[in-house]
């Protein structure tokens, strides 16, 4: 969504349940769902645990993906605890997962182009990262800190770089307001 700025803080959050509970799960549970590495170039050097994902616009299917059983009862709260704070009731989740950038890895410049981007929140959860990751949206750098939540202007391009020795590691999700969802 085009928020009017290329980044939003959203302030400091308790996430460190939902932290353990992603760097807790093995390289396996990372490499169990491919989709969107191999139907988006630029996600090819990421892993993702999917929560839920959506299919279609206007109408959706949002379904509940493999990573669901596993992080659900420590991220629905964090997200839940989110959108009360700073956006309106009565929206829908549409996409939530722990995405893994590896080290060394790139997400190269680009705009979600998707319709469902036009209308939904997208908000980053920091779960791990290191001095070498550079996000860059609309040419600027930004710099996410962990126990920090932050939404971005998905409309804008942007892209990631993982210079450090460690993996980066986010929590994402797509939130669509209820005026936007109906």
């Amino acid at each position: 969504m085009d928020i009017d700025v290329p980044l939003r803080e959203l302030g400091a959050v308790n996430a460190q349940p939902l932290i353990d509970a992603v760097l807790g799960l093995g390289d396996e549970r990372w490499r169990a769902n491919e989709y969107r590495q191999n139907a988006y170039e630029v996600h090819r050097q990421t892993r993702s645990l999917v929560l839920v994902f959506c299919d279609g616009w206007p109408e959706m299917k949002v379904t509940k993906e493999p990573a669901w059983d596993e992080l659900k009862d420590v991220a629905v709260p964090l997200m839940h605890d989110i959108l009360a704070q700073h956006y309106p009731p009565g929206g829908t989740i549409i996409r939530a997962m722990a995405a893994k950038l590896v080290a060394g890895g790139i997400i190269t410049p680009h705009r979600d182009a998707h319709p469902s981007f036009v209308h939904s929140h997208r908000i980053h959860i920091p779960i791990s990262t290191n001095p070498g990751v550079r996000f860059m949206i609309g040419g600027r750098p930004y710099r996410f800190e962990v126990g920090q939540a932050y939404e971005i202007n998905n409309q804008k391009h942007h892209s990631v770089m993982n210079n450090g020795s460690e993996d980066r590691v986010t929590f994402i999700f797509d939130y669509v307001p209820p005026a936007r969802a109906a």
